[in-house]
C-alpha cells in the first residue's frame, strides 16, 4: 500500500488527533495522529519508551490525554474508564494475563464481563466462540491445568464475548509456540474478514510484515511514519523504530574449550508450589565458549530449572549441579557466584532488580559476592557508583542524571542494565532467562551481541527463552523443555523450527515415523 493509498482509506473507526500525554516535564505522547479503519490490522511499533503503552491505555480509557481528541466513527469521545471503552466496542488483551489459577475458564471469563451476564449458558458461549475462531477451550477446566497458549485464549475469548469492533493486542505471540502462533493468525484473519479492527503491538517484525495492513511507528513519543509493512523489510522497520540501522546479530564460530563449565546430572526436583512443575531427570552440560538455548512454552519447568541452577532452590544432591567441576547443588546463590556463576532471572523488576533502590545499590545486590565492592564489611560507594556508570555507558542504558531508582528506567533500559550488571563481571557461567523479553529491536540486538561476546571469551552461557527466533540466532545447541523434562540438545544450525515447535508442544521428535507422523508420549 502506497502512502497515497494509506491516506485514501475509508473513514476511521478510531481516530487520534493530536493526542499528547505529559507526566510533569516528561512528554510520553507528543501530538500523535493515528487512524484505525474497520477490517484492518494496524501495527503500532516503537522502541521501549516510545509511548506505545501510554497511547493504547488512552484508547482503552485507562488514562486521560493531556491534549488532543479521540473520535469514534467520526464523533468526538472522552473515555473516563475501560467500561466506557468497552461500551463503545473497544476491547484489549494485555501482555500479562489477569487470571485466577484455581477458577475454571468460564469463571475467569465471567469475572471480566458485566455483572448482568448470567452464568447459566456462559460455558456454552465460551465453547462456541472459542471453536468458531479456532481457539478451542474447555470452559470447565481449571486455569492452572492449562498451557500458556490456552490461557491467552481465555483473554481473547473474554474480549470477543463483548463483540468488539476494535481489539487491541499487546505482544500476543510472546508466549506461543509456532503452531499456536499460526492458530492465532488464522483467528485474526477471521476477525479482519468480519470487518473488525485490530491494533497490534509486537516487537516481532517478521509477523508484523506478514499479518498487518498498516504500521504506525513511534519514536520518543512522536509518530515518525505510517507505512505498509508488507512493502518493508525487518531491517527497515527496525531502522524506523530506533532511528539508525540495527546491525544483524550473527553467531560466529569460536574455538571451543574442552572443559565443561556447567553440568547438570540426572536432576530430579519436586515442585514446592502445588501448581508448579517438577523437574524429572534433567541432564545437560555447557562447554566454555558455548551458548546452550532452552526452548519451551512457559510453565513447563523453566522457572523451576532457573531457581535450581541459581541456588534460589537448593537440591539435596550436591553432585547434581557442578560449576567448573565443583559440586554446587547444595550451595547458596552467593556461594555459586563465588564459584564464578552469574544469573539473570526473567522478571526484571522485583526479582532481578529492587524497584525502589538506586542503580548503584542494585549493582551491590549481586556484585558483593565477587569482591571489589565491599572492603572489611564496608561498602565502597565510590567503586559501586563507578561500576554502575560503566554498565550504563557500555550497555547504553538511558537513565536520568545521577543515580536514579531502578523503577524509573523503561523496560528495555532496565533489561540492559541487569544483563550488563552480570556480564561486566565476566562470569565463567551465565544462566539467563528471557534475555530480550519485551524489548525493542535495538536493545535486543545489544543484549544478544553481549551474550555472544561473553561466550567468545570462554564463558558457558545457558539461555532460557520462549523466543524461538532468538535461540536459533544465538545458540550453538538447543534443547526443549516440556512438562519438566529436557530433550536431548540439537545443533542449532541443522534443526528446523517445525521440529522444535513439535517438541515444545509435547511431541517427541525421536518418535516421528517414516511416514512423517509424530506420536505423542
Amino acid at each position: 500500500m502506497t502512502e497515497a493509498g494509506v491516506a485514501a482509506r475509508r473513514v476511521p473507526l478510531l481516530e487520534a488527533i493530536g493526542i499528547s500525554k505529559s507526566y510533569g516535564a516528561l512528554r510520553a505522547n507528543d501530538a500523535i495522529d493515528l487512524a484505525v479503519a474497520e477490517g484492518e490490522i494496524h501495527a503500532l511499533l516503537g522502541e521501549n519508551g516510545a509511548g506505545k503503552s501510554t497511547l493504547v491505555k488512552i484508547f482503552y480509557g485507562l488514562l486521560e490525554p493531556s491534549a488532543g481528541e479521540l473520535r469514534w466513527r467520526g464523533a468526538p469521545i472522552a473515555l473516563a474508564s475501560p467500561a466506557e471503552a468497552r461500551s463503545l466496542g473497544i476491547a484489549m488483551v494485555f501482555q500479562h494475563f489477569s487470571l485466577f489459577e484455581n477458577l475454571t475458564v468460564a469463571e475467569n471469563v465471567a469475572l471480566g464481563l458485566p455483572r448482568s451476564e448470567p452464568m447459566a449458558g456462559l460455558a456454552g458461549r465460551v465453547r462456541d466462540i472459542s471453536r468458531a475462531y479456532g481457539l478451542p477451550l474447555d470452559p470447565h477446566r481449571e486455569v492452572w491445568r492449562l498451557s500458556v497458549g490456552e490461557r491467552q485464549r481465555i483473554e481473547i475469548v473474554r474480549a470477543l464475548l463483548q463483540d468488539p469492533r476494535l481489539l487491541i493486542l499487546d505482544e500476543p505471540t510472546a508466549v506461543l509456540t509456532p503452531q499456536e502462533g499460526e492458530q492465532l493468525f488464522a483467528a485474526l484473519d477471521k476477525l479482519r474478514r468480519e470487518r473488525r479492527a485490530i491494533l497490534y503491538i509486537s516487537h516481532k517484525l517478521e509477523e508484523v510484515q506478514r499479518l498487518c495492513d498498516v504500521a504506525t511507528v513511534l519514536r520518543a513519543g512522536k509518530v515518525v511514519t505510517t507505512c505498509d509493512p508488507q512493502q518493508e523489510s525487518s531491517a527497515s522497520l527496525a531502522r524506523m523504530m530506533v532511528g539508525e540501522t540495527v546491525p544483524p546479530v550473527r553467531r560466529t564460530a569460536v574455538a571451543r574449550r574442552s572443559t565443561t563449565r556447567l553440568r547438570v546430572s540426572h536432576l530430579n526436583h519436586a515442585a514446592d508450589d502445588p501448581h508448579g512443575v517438577s523437574l524429572v531427570d534433567v541432564t545437560l552440560e555447557v562447554m566454555g565458549g558455548e551458548i546452550l538455548g532452552i526452548a519451551g512454552v512457559a510453565g513447563n519447568g523453566q522457572d523451576e530449572l532457573f531457581a535450581v541452577l541459581s541456588g534460589e532452590t537448593p537440591v539435596s544432591n550436591a553432585d547434581a549441579i557442578a560449576i567448573d567441576g565443583k559440586a554446587a547443588g547444595t550451595a547458596t546463590i552467593t556461594e555459586r557466584r563465588r564459584m564464578g556463576a552469574a544469573f539473570v532471572p526473567e522478571e526484571r523488576l522485583g526479582h532481578a532488580a529492587a524497584p525502589r533502590q538506586t542503580l548503584s545499590a542494585n549493582v551491590l545486590l549481586t556484585g558483593h559476592a565477587t569482591g571489589g565492592l565491599v572492603r572489611h564489611g564496608i561498602v565502597d560507594r565510590k567503586e559501586t557508583t563507578t561500576r554502575m556508570e560503566a554498565i550504563c555507558r557500555t550497555f547504553d542504558v538511558r537513565k536520568a542524571a545521577g543515580d536514579p531508582e531502578a523503577r524509573t528506567l523503561s523496560g528495555g533500559n532496565l533489561q540492559k542494565f541487569v544483563v550488563g550488571r552480570e556480564i561486566v563481571q565476566v562470569p565463567n557461567v551465565l544462566v539467563i532467562a528471557q534475555p530480550t523479553w519485551g524489548v525493542d529491536a535495538g536493545a535486543a540486538a545489544a543484549i544478544q551481541r553481549a551474550l555472544l561476546d561473553l561466550a567468545a571469551r570462554g564463558s558457558a552461557v545457558l539461555v532460557i527463552s520462549q523466543d524461538l527466533d532468538e535461540l536459533l540466532q544465538i545458540s550453538d545447541r538447543i534443547a526443549v523443555m516440556f512438562n519438566g523434562r529436557l530433550s536431548k540438545p540439537m545443533m542449532a544450525e541443522t534443526v528446523g523450527r517445525e521440529e522444535i515447535g513439535l517438541l515444545m508442544g509435547g511431541v517427541i521428535a525421536s518418535h516421528v515415523s517414516q511416514s512423517g507422523h509424530a506420536a505423542r508420549p
